[in-house]
């Protein structure tokens, strides 16, 4: 793996990493890749330290107080470990470990560390959960709707069904006694795009939680958030994330309080292309290998923030009757969906195991 990049505690405090907000001022803004979340976390008297590094081809940010300013170090090592993280799970480089997997993984096992097994477990958890709307082994349909390479086209059909041939979770086989993993088929590729950033923001909490450190909110592209501890520059004590208006995106569609938390959430409204008048999302039902269309956002609150990504992409391919079901009988999952209606004049927002605590609907009803 290469070796992630140093910065001084000097660079961090001064230099562009780090942001000190004046006492009394609002979190600093989050914004989604996909324009979705924003954080408007109340104002208080408890300043924040904002800091930010460039990985996984968004921005990862942590905010904490002011006054914790030992964490400082910590938020450093952090940011070399989400670092470290790319350097494994990357497809878009050389060299990396899921690159090495994909390579030889049809001829032989290969023998992965503990969390990366771990990883593949609850990929394939998640993949028999939603009935296969998760999906590691869907790459190939990204490629051949060409959003690999940011060149959206619709392909043709032939090409659309040698693509979806290739495509199946089933085709990994995970052996907990060797800890490896395999391919069925020779054609079969893994990647982790819809949940690598909440696994790499599960191993920071970690890394923070085992030396003592609490009272924080992470972030990786606004899409995957994970709050541990207070905000102790809010009136609710926790930390609080925006729901944007799917019509206009400077509106507050509703707020979620997270403690102990991750949120995790999917748009289309920053990748996408349009072609003979029809809108084409980057997010592909891995069923039927076409582009999800009824649905705005999906944001899903969960135990971790890996889970948390994987529910939110799938969540974007499901019908709302099947999420509704799934948070029925996962108790520790809530969801907000935003729909558009038929006409396409408003939306329709759905809201599954959700309490009172956990977010507010800022708008009159759910039909708007």
């Amino acid at each position: 793996m290469a070796k992630p990049e140093k910065h001084s505690r000097r660079d961090f405090l001064q230099g562009r990493a780090a942001l000190r907000a004046a006492a009394g001022k609002a979190q600093e803004l989050v914004d989604s890749a996909s324009q979705v979340l924003n954080d408007h976390a109340s104002a208080g008297p408890v300043a924040h330290i904002h800091a930010s590094r460039r990985a996984m081809a968004c921005e990862f940010a942590v905010q904490y107080h002011e006054t914790d300013d030992e964490l400082g170090e910590a938020v450093l090592a952090a940011f070399d470990q989400i670092e470290l993280v790319e350097d494994q799970l990357t497809i878009y480089r050389e060299q990396s470990e899921v690159i090495d997997i994909n390579r030889i993984a049809a001829e032989q096992p290969v023998a992965v560390d503990d969390d990366l097994f771990q990883l593949l477990q609850l990929c394939e958890q998640l993949h028999l959960e939603t009935d296969g709307a998760f999906d590691i082994t869907s790459g190939p349909l990204s490629s051949v709707w060409g959003f690999l390479k940011r060149a959206g086209q619709v392909p043709e059909p032939a090409d659309l069904e040698s693509a979806l041939a290739r495509v199946g979770g089933a085709a990994v086989r995970l052996n907990a006694e060797t800890q490896s993993v395999s391919f069925r088929e020779a054609e079969t590729e893994i990647n982790f795009n819809s949940i690598g950033k909440g696994y790499a923001l599960d191993l920071v909490a970690r890394q923070l939680d085992q030396s003592g450190h609490s009272d924080y909110l992470w972030h990786g592209g606004g899409s995957s958030v994970l709050a541990r501890g207070e905000n102790r520059s809010s009136k609710k004590r926790c930390w609080t994330i925006g729901l944007a208006h799917p019509l206009d995106p400077k509106r507050r569609l509703a707020e979620f309080y997270l403690t102990d938390r991750a949120l995790g959430t999917a748009g289309g409204a920053t990748q996408f292309f349009e072609q003979d008048g029809q809108r084409y999302s980057h997010i592909l039902d891995p069923r039927t290998g076409w582009p999800a269309s009824n649905v705005y956002s999906t944001t899903v609150l969960a135990p971790s923030a890996a889970l948390a990504d994987g529910l939110a992409t799938a969540f974007f391919v499901m019908h709302p009757t099947e999420v509704e079901q799934y948070c029925q009988r996962h108790l520790e999952i809530g969801a907000v969906l935003v729909c558009p209606v038929p006409d396409g004049s408003g939306y329709r927002l759905h809201s599954f195991g959700l309490g009172d605590n956990e977010w507010a609907l800022l708008t009159a009803d759910e039909d708007c």
